[in-house]
């Protein structure tokens, strides 16, 4: 690391050393990033296997210990879960803007995590389990757009040269992070103990906090500013309005629980039903908002279109955590060439492919670009869905041949993880360009936490189709599954079908 240190009177942080080119700073957000992605994908990678482990969905040779549920009960955790980390990133950048500023949120945020973490390492079942994961999501919603954000503040504005750069260095250390994830605290947590992996997930958390607080002298001051602070009145009836319903809530539950009437699905399906209520009725907003002008109004229209086709992404791409996964952890043989492995290493595949495919991706379309001959925002944004519907095909192959009880091999799941990863790289970083070059002037600031919402849309239709008690559909069943191939693929073909109108709606965008 030294060797990279140099000298630059340029760097926006004041100090004289920069990290690879770039301000100081970056090395403190790359550091804590890192740390936090290792933290919140190991415990992701145990997250199905756990729940699984010691019932009717668990592999041969399982550990035990878990919580012993199915895999449709599984798939509608996990995937409630993220989508209420994705939720959570829009109130977390609002605290970041309104009330803390983004470097104490981030602060903030990742004592949550820890403190997630380590109620997920105590013993007690349910309960510790349930809380953690709470926990978990709440500090990954404050830390999502406030890091990012800070990231942004070490370059001057988006003009400088060096800041793609600086935020390709900066995608580099989540996608280690994650890689490492899963074969660290994924190995120990399988082989040794859960709940010792669970704390792994809580030492790197602490690590990058440790990270944060140590190199926060090199960040931009600007990360300490609260851009719009509440004003005293709007601070008391937030406060005002916040305990109202927390009171609500706990008194609501309080008599569910007395009165021996609790369970899960009143938990699972309030939360579903708010990952589906919340989209639509930001982007309802917007799109009917009087101050937006009529060229704004036609970009909104367009950009639902994106939205939508992105949620139909997400709702099969996250199913690499759940679906996915259940089946390498009950149906794929847990070795292959001799050499046995945990399950949970199969969430390292997606980071790797990125890693080594992003900077091809990224060679191909400056290489089509000179040629002119790049495809449009529209036609990756097919490529993408075709993809991803391409992925569940291919899965059908691997569900057909472990029906009779047979273990297939690993390097089907290989495959499907990879197709998803190609299908990612065409689609996820157009709709983050999309996003910011659509949105109204108004609404800068939070059409990227709206671009979010459509990861927590896809999951929550994932888990209302899971979910026993709404329409228990098993989604690793290969009907289930070929129909959502289906239902991608015809979303990318009639996306591209109507690629001249939603032309018309994005203006000079392309």
């Amino acid at each position: 690391m030294a060797s990279s240190l140099t000298k630059d009177s340029a760097s926006t942080t004041g100090s004289e050393k920069t990290f690879f080119g770039h301000p100081r700073g970056l090395a403190t957000l790359f550091m804590t990033e890192m740390w936090e992605r290792f933290s919140y994908y190991g415990m992701k990678a145990l997250l199905t296997v756990y729940l699984l482990s010691g019932g009717p969905g668990a592999g041969e040779g399982s550990m035990g210990g878990g919580l012993a549920m199915d895999v449709a009960t599984t798939t509608v955790i996990v995937s409630v879960y993220s989508a209420m980390v994705y939720l959570l990133a829009m109130p977390g950048g609002w605290l970041g803007d309104r009330v803390w500023g983004p470097r104490k949120t981030v602060a903030i945020a990742a004592v949550t995590i820890m403190a997630g973490h380590v109620t997920l390492a105590l013993p007690g079942g349910q309960a510790p389990f349930f809380a953690g994961l709470a926990l978990v999501a709440a500090g990954s919603g404050l830390l999502k757009a406030n890091i990012s954000t800070m990231v942004g503040h070490l370059y001057d504005g988006p003009d400088d040269p060096r800041r793609d750069g600086g935020f390709t260095i900066f995608y580099m250390g989540i996608n280690a992070g994650a890689f490492f994830a899963p074969l660290a605290i994924g190995t120990v947590g399988q082989k040794v103990n859960w709940h010792l992996g669970f704390s792994m997930a809580a030492v790197g958390m602490a690590i990058g906090l440790a990270a944060f607080l140590m190199g926060t002298r090199n960040l931009s001051p600007k990360s300490d500013v609260v851009p719009k602070p509440l004003a005293a009145e709007e601070r008391t009836a937030f406060l005002r309005k916040a305990m109202i319903w927390v009171a609500i809530a706990a008194v609501f539950y309080g008599v569910v629980g007395f009165t021996g009437h609790f369970t899960l699905n009143w938990a699972m399906i309030p939360l579903t039903i708010i990952g589906l209520v919340v989209p639509a009725a930001v982007l309802l907003r917007i799109k009917r908002d009087k101050d937006l002008s009529a060229p704004e109004q036609s970009k909104m229209t367009g950009y639902i279109w994106f939205f939508v086709a992105a949620a139909v992404f997400w709702m099969i791409y996250d199913q690499g955590a759940s679906t996915v996964q259940a089946f390498g952890e009950g149906k794929a043989s847990h070795s292959m060439l001799g050499f046995g492995f945990p399950t949970s290493w199969y969430q390292s595949l997606n980071p790797l492919f990125v890693m080594a495919a992003a900077p091809v991706f990224a060679w191909i379309w400056m290489w089509l670009n000179r040629q002119g001959k790049e495809p449009s925002s529209i036609v990756k944004f097919t490529m993408g869905l075709v993809l991803i519907g391409v992925s569940f095909f291919f899965f059908l192959i691997p569900l057909g041949m472990a029906a009779n009880g047979t273990s297939v091999s690993p390097m089907w799941l290989v495959g499907i993880y990879f197709i998803q990863t190609v299908g990612e790289l065409c689609l996820s970083p157009v709709g983050l360009s999309v996003t910011t070059k659509m949105a109204p002037a108004k609404y800068a600031s939070q059409m990227m936490g709206v671009w979010f919402l459509a990861v927590t849309a896809g999951d929550s239709i994932t888990s209302l189709l899971s979910n026993p008690a709404v329409l228990g559909v098993s989604l690793d069943r290969t009907g289930a599954v070929a129909v959502e191939a289906a239902l991608a693929v015809l979303a990318g073909v009639a996306v591209f079908m109507y690629r001249k109108k939603v032309k018309e709606h994005m203006g000079a965008v392309r």
